[in-house]
């Protein structure tokens, strides 16, 4: 017998107290339940509630999670995360040593990304811890690190950026898509100038 694979579902999150009180109560109405889960921040429908639990989906043993939502949970700043979420990726990255180190290793790298003068000395022990751990795909970022590395310490050592110099380049190229290629350069020119 197969397990059904479901995608990742706005009601996921308020699972376990949809469990909790069809357990105490498995006449419960549906529309009490909604109305439970919605105080609590579900901002999804009435109708996705029902068919959740028409699915059979709230009382499954375990929750589905999709690694796409994950990979998001686990790059999301965890103050930015619902109680929930931290409960459930706490959950996930105990269940097995691999994804402890790879929660670790995101946690360790993301202060990394606030431009700081001990940046440089602190990516190369971040990259040294990496390589020790069994992740073939952090290897594979680090062996990019490494490929420009001066390019890598300036960007997380200096207060610098080329956002806007990027944003110039998007608004450059918004602004010949919507002229359709019919003007010529001057026109361009004097679109950017006086926009």
């Amino acid at each position: 017998l197969r397990v059904p694979k479901y995608r990742a579902s706005l009601v996921d999150p308020y699972r376990e107290h949809l469990r909790k009180r069809r357990a105490e109560d498995p006449a419960a109405p549906v529309k009490h339940l909604f109305e439970e889960i919605k105080a609590l921040g579900f901002t999804g429908c009435l109708n996705l509630l029902h068919k959740y639990i028409n699915q059979g989906r709230a009382d499954a043993d375990r929750s589905h999670i999709s690694p796409r939502r994950l990979a998001r949970m686990l790059l999301t700043r965890p103050d930015n995360l619902k109680t929930e979420q931290h409960e459930l990726l706490a959950k996930l990255t105990a269940s097995c040593p691999e994804m402890t180190q790879l929660a670790a290793g995101i946690r360790d790298f993301a202060p990394l990304l606030t431009p700081h003068a001990d940046n440089a000395d602190a990516l190369t022990r971040w990259i040294a811890q990496v390589r020790e751990a069994d992740l073939p795909h952090l290897r594979t970022f680090t062996r990019g690190l490494d490929r420009d590395l001066d390019a890598v310490i300036a960007g997380l050592t200096l207060p610098y950026s080329n956002g806007p110099t990027e944003g110039v380049n998007t608004k450059t190229k918004r602004i010949a898509r919507q002229m359709h290629g019919r003007a010529g350069f001057t026109l361009l020119r004097h679109r950017i100038l006086l926009g």
